[in-house]
């Protein structure tokens, strides 16, 4: 065997053991019994131990010294191996393993500060996550911008300069939508109680409406919807409330949107560095464009909901219009995961901006929440009540994961882009949705994005489907046309 496939077979083995690692993480979500924690802890603890070796192994190295390309596929392989090895090889051992015992102290400490209210509690904590987190930026960036190397891990490509003037021309726009929007008269959140088995089986039927394949994956419940898996064996979950269907339903779509592309790509890639989405970013905007732009849009809402009054009975909804109206209600409120779609971005630059800062050391830990409640007044228009509605309400930073926060926007972008070049090529989109008939667009996607996998670089997979370079005019368009119509002023 060549050095190349020598190299693939031990990539091959690595992802498998991952996809194990991650059902442990799917299982513990879902049925593991409370009382198997620990045990739980410890075997995953051991699968991670062993990928990490394997994943720094120096016959890793050797073979990549050694290995050639024959085609654009391997080619592919050997740049996303390359990636990953050399930045394992930049940090130090010593390192890593700090970091891992901090966040996961961290966390625990998080989780307690949130539940009390109590930033000043988890401040000190955070102080040192941030100092690791410099420390690895500096190993992996050698010299270059420190947040842009943590970047790298979920956006390959992508620079807090890009970034800088890609929000710089959202915000703006975003804020004067917003004012409008809240100016003008909200129709009141859809009433009553919503049978929670009748909730699943409506969920079970969108996943194969929007065409998750169910012999493939599985739909469970967690307190924290997530997709897993890649390939053959992709599970989603949703959750449910009695008094907000809406909750489950648009949860349920969004991580079809996730499931979809991981089972839509080439399977000759399975179990390999193509295998999997290419970026957080492009995976974010499948979810979207699944929830969003599809999933929100006014045809879809018509069929909606007659499928909610097949199932529930009379939901008080007048008509199609009014259910349109009440699926996309712009709304006050503080949290960024049941935020609208004009609001959302403004609470993903906030992040950007303060994760910025305390990486560059222009910002102290222990003065986090009273930046966070400044600019969150400055966009927003009203105060922040406690810290669990303010910097407490995520867990990302807790556990290290600065550089995370912008794909969610750049999903936002992506996904505005694909629809625009989505609807230029199905002229009978519109038609299609009123039907509750998917199977166009779901196909547009699988053919131009999801099929790819990690073929091409996030920026290419995107200018590759559009016919154009990513670019934040057409969600913008697409916000601006939607919200002014709804609320008129």
């Amino acid at each position: 065997m060549s050095a190349y496939d020598d190299l693939m077979a031990h990539e091959r083995e690595t992802q498998a053991l991952s996809q194990v690692a991650g059902r442990l993480g799917w299982d513990q979500e879902t049925m593991m019994p409370r009382g198997a924690a620990h045990q739980r802890a410890e075997e995953s603890g051991a699968m991670q131990a062993v990928i990490h070796a394997r994943r720094t192994d120096p016959q890793r190295g050797e073979w990549l010294a050694e290995a050639r390309a024959a085609d654009d596929v391997a080619r592919a392989n050997l740049r996303h191996i390359r990636r990953d090895y050399e930045r394992l090889c930049r940090v130090p051992g010593d390192l890593a393993v700090a970091l891992a015992r901090l966040t996961s102290r961290a966390q625990g400490a998080w989780a307690e500060a949130r539940g009390r209210d109590d930033f000043a509690a988890f401040a000190p904590v955070l102080a040192e996550v941030i100092a690791l987190k410099r420390e690895e930026a500096a190993a992996l960036a050698e010299g270059g911008d420190l947040y842009d190397a943590l970047l790298e891990d979920y956006e390959p490509g992508m620079t807090s300069a890009l970034l800088d003037e890609m929000f710089a021309a959202m915000r703006p726009r975003l804020v004067a939508l917003r004012a409008q929007a809240l100016a003008g008269a909200a129709p009141p959140a859809l009433g009553g109680s919503y049978d929670e088995g009748a909730q699943m089986r409506l969920a079970r039927d969108l996943a194969e409406v929007f065409g998750y394949d169910m012999t493939r994956g599985r739909l469970d419940k967690a307190v924290h919807p997530f997709s897993s898996g890649s390939g053959d064996d992709v599970r989603i979950t949703t959750r449910t409330s009695t008094l907000d269907p809406f909750n489950c339903i648009y949860s349920t779509i969004h991580e079809v949107g996730h499931a979809c592309y991981e089972q839509a790509i080439n399977p000759e890639y399975a179990l390999g560095p193509l295998g999997q989405g290419v970026s957080m970013g492009v995976h974010e905007s499948q979810s979207r464009i699944y929830e969003n732009q599809l999933g929100r849009s006014a045809p879809f809402c018509g069929w909606l909901l007659g499928r909610m009054r097949s199932v529930f009975g009379d939901i008080g909804v007048a008509d199609a219009d009014a259910f349109y109206r009440i699926v996309n209600r712009v709304h006050r409120g503080y949290i960024r995961t049941e935020s609208d779609e004009v609001q959302y971005n403004l609470h993903i630059m906030l992040r950007y901006d303060l994760e910025r800062a305390l990486i560059a050391g222009d910002l102290l830990a222990a003065d986090l929440e009273t930046a966070w409640n400044d600019r969150f007044e400055a966009d927003f228009g009203y105060a922040v009540d406690r810290a669990s509605n303010g910097c407490l309400q995520d867990v990302h930073w807790s556990v290290g994961l600065f550089g995370y926060f912008p794909t969610y926007s750049l999903g936002n972008v992506y996904a505005g882009c694909l629809n625009h070049a989505m609807r230029a090529a199905l002229p009978g989109l519109d038609a299609d949705l009123a039907r509750g008939d998917l199977s166009a667009p779901t196909a547009w996607l699988r053919e131009n994005v999801q099929r790819h996998g990690g073929l091409y670089e996030p920026r290419e997979t995107i200018t590759r489907a559009c016919g154009a370079e990513p670019d934040a005019e057409p969600l913008l368009a697409y916000l601006e046309q939607k919200f002014r119509a709804l609320y008129p002023g």
